[in-house]
């Protein structure tokens, strides 16, 4: 398959949540740092429970955190 095609939002909604850390967003998801650093990278894409928990630490439904395809090139299924 190639290619991550789960994006997400998470390094500007830390910045909007009152310049959240990676940690205390790790803390509130119960993962390490290096997770948050992988899924801000797109390095990693999270099973569902875990979108699910990153979603409830913003307060946020998890499309607006998460999203697949290509949302740049309005490529989302």
């Amino acid at each position: 398959m190639g290619k991550n095609l789960v994006g997400n939002h998470i390094r500007r909604l830390r910045f909007n949540f009152d310049e959240m850390t990676q940690q205390q967003l790790a803390d509130k998801a119960g993962v390490t740092r290096q997770t948050i650093v992988a899924l801000e990278k797109g390095n990693y894409s999270p099973s569902l429970e875990l979108a699910f928990r990153i979603a409830l630490a913003f307060n946020v439904p998890l499309e607006e955190v998460f999203f697949y395809g290509d949302e740049k090139e309005g490529d989302k299924i």
